[in-house]
């Protein structure tokens, strides 16, 4: 009589569903606690600043020259004073129309741009793309002396006002924001299979249609990020807006400036309006953020995965 044995074989591992918590715990690569712990620090390092510049806001001078954290009185006045001590409304009005008009003038013409330089092949192309990434290695201090000079230059021999006017420091952070974004939308527009293009112009499509229907549509998240820095960028520049504006014309960080050089009884700086000042200046970069977030995380990864 003879025996079998069956063979046995050992389960199949339980299969984990793509964004599950099992995988995420998987593929974590730091325990959970110690994750926790970073994270919190993190998040203190960003926070503690930001609530200190808020608690200081509703301060007195006193007070924050005193070294005190927590205030000994709360006071709103000084969100209603800064509109009318160094007129900060007329600055925000000059950097949103500033920083915006840069934003979409350039991330416009960047996306043209770079669909020239990545769907056609002609000579020079390569040279453009390393001459754009060249001029991004530059420090925008070397630059301010030629710009000035150059710009001065224009109402001497042209009789052309450049220094002073909005416009003026308009092309200025366009000239510093077309090379980032660019480069930006040549990543981004790499990642866009060529298949829908194609089928587009089998249908008839020109160029330019396929580029208003085809490549915008799809390019949005590569678009909001270059739009985005480039807004940063004149939002946040204290170099060229001080030099080449005028008191009508100064921007908001031009104007957070005055409060380093005002004080209070000629002895102690104004630190409870510069600290709100901050924040107002600070809250329309976080709206637009909260705002594009969404189109951020895909721009930004653009390019990462083939």
């Amino acid at each position: 009589m003879t025996t079998s044995t069956a063979l046995r074989t050992p389960p199949e591992p339980a299969l984990t569903r793509p964004g599950s918590r099992r995988q995420a715990e998987v593929t974590r690569l730091l325990p959970g606690p110690l994750l926790a712990v970073i994270l919190v620090l993190l998040g203190a390092l960003v926070l503690v600043p930001v609530v200190y510049i808020f608690l200081a806001s509703v301060n007195s001078d006193l007070g924050v020259a005193r070294g005190e954290f927590w205030p000994s009185s709360f006071s709103l006045g000084n969100y209603s004073t800064i509109w009318s001590s160094v007129g900060l409304a007329g600055g925000l009005a000059n950097s949103v129309l500033v920083a915006g008009a840069t934003a979409v003038v350039s991330a416009a013409l960047a996306v043209s741009t770079a669909f020239v330089l990545v769907r056609y092949n002609f000579r020079g192309r390569l040279t453009i793309l390393r001459g754009l990434l060249g001029l991004q290695s530059v420090p925008g201090t070397l630059m301010v002396l030629p710009v000035f000079v150059l710009f001065s230059s224009a109402f001497t021999y042209l009789g052309v006002q450049v220094i002073g006017t909005q416009w003026g420091l308009f092309v200025t952070y366009l000239t510093f924001a077309m090379p980032f974004s660019t480069w930006v939308m040549v990543t981004y527009l790499r990642g866009l299979p060529r298949e829908l293009e194609e089928a587009a112009r089998i249908d008839g499509a020109s160029n330019l249609g396929v580029l208003f229907k085809i490549i915008l549509p799809l390019s949005w998240p590569g678009i909001v990020v270059s739009g985005i820095f480039a807004f940063l960028l004149g939002w946040n520049d204290v170099l060229f807006a001080s030099v080449m504006t005028r008191p009508g014309s100064q921007t908001a960080a031009v104007a957070l400036q005055t409060f380093t050089v005002s004080q209070e009884g000629g002895t102690i700086p104004y630190y409870g309006q510069m600290m709100a000042a901050a924040l107002v200046c600070a809250a329309p970069v976080v709206v637009l953020y909260l705002i594009f977030q969404r189109y951020l995380v895909g721009g930004l990864t653009a390019g990462g995965v083939k």
